[in-house]
């Protein structure tokens, strides 16, 4: 079981985007992930005349993150927290915050 997934609320401890929040939206190999409005490049894009849906331009896309520069945001704290995994009595596991014990997937 994966400590973060896709669709948690996640904020950057460290690097350029330091102290922002965001959403995962994809989980790629290698312990790296995209979260929504982190680490924004621009890339150019050169169109093309037979596919009238490709635009030429500069777009900004989300480029991935390392698992290990952001951290599980934790509402009632109001800030990042360590994630643990714990196996309840019916043997389902389960994440928790650390730092009160409270359940991540209520």
């Amino acid at each position: 079981m994966k400590k973060i997934k896709t669709g948690d609320d996640v904020i950057v401890i460290t690097g350029r985007d330091k102290g922002r929040r965001g959403t995962v939206l994809q989980l790629l190999p290698f312990d790296r992930l995209i979260v929504e409005g982190i680490n924004v490049a621009k890339k150019h894009v050169k169109g093309n005349p037979q596919d009238p849906g490709v635009e030429s331009g500069i777009l900004d896309r989300e480029t991935s993150i390392h698992v290990s520069n952001v951290a599980l945001y934790n509402a009632a704290e109001k800030k990042g927290d360590k994630v643990g995994i714990r196996v309840q009595e019916d043997g389902k596991r389960v994440r928790y915050f650390k730092s009160n014990d409270e359940l991540v997937d209520i």
